[in-house]
């Protein structure tokens, strides 16, 4: 995997620009009074403000550095533009399928926190329905709902600014609006063929040539009716979630529909073992999970592959890029003055002169990189030792049997 910037993504002069901007660019404000106090709180928000350039962009530096692909980026600069939408809606999702990976914790606590920094209303789908219909924990909603509930607790430890986020069950949403909903999800199905649908069926973790239940055949032309139903501006998931979101493009040509969603997909990160594109929950070995103590974290990173000198594929530098450098913006190795001093890295690309030399050693580089990320875990193990109502959450969770 190349850890060169992606294409389409932010420099890093941009992003580093980009992370200075004030928190306060994000208000969550849904009435006129609450947009209206919030641009008299950073008169950058303003729409006839004199910085109003250089707040665009700004925030467009921002978005970008969620994203190792972004369709398309004039269309995200037309939308911050927009003074019609001064507050653009950002969609995200999940399904409820067990224990939480750091990926999905704490990478997705960074890019939810950028959203609204850069002045985003963020809407978390928590598609319990869409667990239920991938058999996630044998189909049994009331299992997938508390794994939801307990996901929601680990943002909120995290530092997930849940101020400006709302978090929507599917189950309940689709009830209040069923018409809508389902005469969306009955056009969408009727515009396309079966192959078409079966190429999404990757969003699930499912190949394309896997024999599929009908359910989750139906289950693409579900997601990609969630995207107008939750009237999103901007679609922010995973690469892995590519072809559903472009699905959903393709069916604003098929209807005539102008404005279509844009796609900001951030990096998958790969699992611990060689090779290993994605980390798997069914393997705990392959990944960090958000509760792990800190041997668990020390254990798992020191058995990490991680090979001198090489670059491409290396898990242990993704989890510095996409992780410990978004969240401390800095890399911390001590070493012995025999082994070359300690040393702070400041940027990924001089963390990578180094390690490409052999200046910087896998020796080096582990157990930075596990001090770092216990670092950014104790909050959330903290919660889960303190909150009575959260440990009960992970010990229920963990009893459960992960489902593929």
């Amino acid at each position: 995997m190349d850890l060169s910037p992606a294409p389409g993504a932010s420099t890093a002069a941009e992003v580093a620009a980009a992370a200075s901007v004030d928190p306060s660019l994000a208000p969550d404000a849904s009435t006129a009074a609450e947009v209206a106090a919030a641009a008299s709180v950073d008169p950058s928000l303003a729409p006839d403000a004199s910085s109003s350039a250089k707040a665009e962009d700004e925030r467009f530096a921002l978005l970008m550095s969620i994203g190792e692909e972004c369709i398309q980026t004039d269309e995200l600069r037309l939308l911050l533009q927009n003074k019609e939408k001064a507050f653009p809606i950002c969609y995200d999702g999940f399904e409820p399928s067990g224990r939480m990976h750091i990926a999905q914790g704490i990478v997705k606590t960074i890019n939810v926190n950028k959203m609204i920094r850069a002045g985003c209303k963020v809407k978390i789908w928590i598609a319990d329905w869409f667990a239920q219909l991938n058999n996630k924990m044998g189909g049994d909603l009331e299992k997938i709902q508390t794994v939801g509930r307990y996901m929601i607790e680990i943002w909120k430890a995290a530092g997930m600014d849940l101020d400006g986020v709302e978090f929507l069950w599917s189950s309940e949403e689709i009830n209040k609006r069923a018409d809508e909903y389902w005469t969306l999800v009955m056009d969408i199905a009727r515009r396309n063929k079966v192959k078409r649908i079966t190429r999404c069926c990757t969003i699930m973790g499912r190949a394309d040539n896997e024999e599929l239940t009908a359910a989750q055949i139906f289950y693409p032309c579900m997601q990609c009716a969630d995207i107008f139903f939750l009237k999103a501006d901007i679609c922010q998931l995973g690469m892995d979630q590519r072809k559903v979101n472009m699905l959903a493009r393709e069916y604003c040509d098929d209807i005539k529909r102008k404005h279509k969603p844009i796609i900001l997909s951030h990096h998958m990160l790969p699992g611990f073992k060689e090779g290993q594109e994605k980390m798997s929950k069914s393997d705990p070995s392959s990944a960090i999970f958000m509760e792990d103590d800190e041997a668990q974290v020390n254990l798992k990173i020191k058995q990490a592959f991680c090979p001198s000198n090489i670059v491409e594929g290396n898990p242990c530098l993704e989890y510095i890029k996409y992780i410990v450098f978004p969240w401390f913006e800095r890399f911390e190795v001590v070493r012995k003055e025999k082994n070359g001093c300690s040393k702070t890295f400041l940027s990924m690309d001089d963390l990578i002169t180094d390690y490409a030399s052999g200046a910087l050693h896998p020796a080096d580089v582990k157990p930075a990189l596990a001090k770092a990320i216990n670092e950014i875990l104790k909050p959330v193990r903290d919660h889960f030792n303190t909150s009575k109502e959260a440990k009960n959450l992970l010990n229920t969770v963990k009893m459960y049997r992960v489902s593929n």
